[in-house]
């Protein structure tokens, strides 16, 4: 279940770190989240939880594969997506660190909505739980960082209110919640709303 577990081909690119300038929204929130443990990492060590922003097209930045249980990130800790096939699950990326596993997820979302420009995927299994059977919802079967979680995100954009919601709970990933909006504040905004109505 660990955040560094990459399921699709991956093509890495290691360059110099970005800006933090240019990151600083993205890691504000990423701390936000931290801080209150929708991101940060099981017993056994495991981070989980990652957070991006779009940057050009459908390129994004995001946070690195197994920066989950590190407590504050810096510039070392993203990278940018600079391309994706999800059909041939392929990834390219670029930047000090690998992309998230959880990048093909992040990319179906960019993919499916123009308007969408941030996405933020935390893990709490109260939150989880509770949002089942409330919100647009992946299949028990398919399972975090796949290509056909991939297609099961793009399916909910055809055949669910998702785009309104802008709330997925994913069951096959136990504990897994994606939000996403036009921009970092309406995405951890949404998540943040059903957190505090539902678990606090």
């Amino acid at each position: 279940m660990g955040e560094d577990y990459i399921k699709f081909k991956l093509n890495w690119e290691k360059a110099e770190a970005f800006s933090l300038e240019k990151l600083k929204e993205l890691n504000d929130w990423r701390n936000k989240l931290y801080g209150i443990g929708l991101i940060g990492a099981y017993e056994n060590g495991i981070g989980f939880g990652n957070i991006s922003i779009r940057s050009t097209g459908k390129n994004f930045f995001i946070s690195g594969s197994a920066t989950g249980n590190i407590e504050e990130l810096n510039q070392e800790h993203y990278c940018e997506v600079v391309g994706f096939e999800l059909e041939q699950n392929s990834l390219k990326c670029k930047g000090p660190i690998k992309a998230s596993s959880e990048s093909m997820t992040h990319a179906a979302i960019y993919e499916s909505d123009e308007n969408a420009n941030a996405v933020v995927h935390v893990h709490n299994l109260k939150l989880w739980a509770e949002l089942i059977g409330k919100v647009p919802e992946t299949k028990k079967e398919v399972e975090y960082g796949t290509v056909e979680m991939a297609m099961e995100i793009k399916r909910l954009f055809k055949e669910t209110e998702v785009k309104e919601k802008k709330i997925i709970v994913m069951i096959g990933h136990k504990e897994g919640v994606i939000s996403f909006g036009k921009n970092l504040e309406e995405a951890g905004n949404i998540m943040l709303k059903y957190f505090n109505e539902l678990v606090k």
